[in-house]
């Protein structure tokens, strides 16, 4: 369900604009759904063709909640400044996120686990990792498809 936001005027529309936003973030934020509680964990990540990739162990809680319950969420930011004042309630801050809701994949074939590995390294500057399938076969590569997401900027 896509929400309006508040501030209009603050709202990331431009495709291009929340790529770049994307590829410029190092890290993004996932929300998993726990029961009642929400858990979120910050990861490395790579990014492609409208879809986030990370990996992790074979095993722990976040395979355990994409198995539960596959709706994650995305946030990722980039440009972030504190802007100081005087006194603290005036402070301010300057940055550009991306927030995006989708569906998590644990990959299980050797080229789709490659392909996201390849994303994850390419987002750090590595055009062509030399990626070697015994080692990307020992952990957990997961693709997050987007379904809906949205850009936020302040001071920009």
């Amino acid at each position: 369900m896509k929400r309006a936001m508040r501030k209009k005027e603050k709202e990331i529309t431009d495709a291009a604009e929340l790529e770049q936003i994307i590829k410029q973030a190092r890290v993004c934020r996932l929300g998993f759904v726990d029961g009642n509680e929400p858990y979120v964990v910050p990861v490395y990540f790579g990014y492609e063709d409208n879809a986030f990739y990370f990996h992790c162990a074979p095993e722990g809680r976040k395979i355990d909640l994409i198995k539960k319950n596959n709706q994650i969420c995305v946030e990722v930011e980039a440009d972030v400044q504190v802007i100081n004042a005087e006194k603290p309630c005036g402070w301010s801050t300057k940055y550009r996120s991306v927030i995006g809701v989708g569906r998590a994949h644990i990959l299980e074939n050797e080229e789709d686990k490659i392909r996201g590995l390849t994303a994850l390294m390419r987002q750090f500057g590595d055009k062509e990792p030399d990626i070697e399938f015994e080692k990307a076969d020992r952990a957990a590569v997961v693709r997050i498809d987007i379904e809906h997401i949205a850009g936020k900027k302040s001071g920009y």
